[in-house]
């Protein structure tokens, strides 16, 4: 759904201030439209059901600007096969309404999960065992490649065939961001955003 005046939006914004918001019970269906404007796959009920009852707002989070939910993402914590003890990060989902592209939200969302990541594994070891921070990205999808790649420093790994089971082309490339040798996960920034 697009708006006569987007071009116009997107041309007079700059940089955005933005706001960020924790995913609950009371405005999921607010993650569903995000979701559903952003992506070509569409989450089952209980992707929804899951977030809203995640209650940390560091990790899946809305960006709101005036007020309205522009962009949201969603992360988990999940086990390292082969790594017993160890624990990554994994990006479900990563969006940002068209018309309010390209004016940085995308690059706080993610600057503010690894920013998180960093500060809790220094200040209270919660996230401690974290290691990595992962994703999968479509093959075609080059404009998040390069944003990963670029802002943050996500290296692309393996070729998943067949991940995706509605889309074309099914194929995916896993991106990795290891913890780096002061233990931190440095977050990066800019103004390009592109949904994952």
């Amino acid at each position: 759904h697009k708006t006569s005046n987007n071009n116009n939006i997107n041309k007079n914004m700059g940089t955005l201030s933005i706001d960020f918001g924790m995913i609950n019970a009371d405005n999921v269906e607010q993650l569903k439209k995000i979701n559903q404007a952003c992506f070509p796959v569409t989450y089952n009920a209980s992707f929804y059901e899951d977030m809203a009852k995640k209650h940390d707002e560091n990790l899946c989070k809305f960006a709101y600007w005036n007020g309205f939910a522009v962009g949201a993402i969603c992360t988990r914590v999940e086990a390292i096969p082969d790594c017993p003890g160890r624990h990554r990060i994994y990006i479900m989902t990563l969006g940002v309404l068209a018309a309010y592209r390209n004016h940085g939200i995308g690059s706080k969302l993610v600057s503010s999960v690894l920013d998180h990541i960093t500060s809790a594994q220094k200040e209270d070891g919660q996230l401690y065992t974290v290691d990595e921070i992962m994703l999968h990205v479509q093959t075609s999808n080059e404009d998040a490649m390069k944003f990963y790649g670029e802002k943050f420093g996500f290296e692309r790994g393996e070729l998943v065939e067949n991940y995706y089971k509605r889309i074309d082309p099914p194929h995916c490339y896993i991106l990795r961001k290891k913890r780096d040798e002061k233990d931190e996960m440095i977050s990066g920034g800019g103004e390009d955003d592109v949904m994952q």
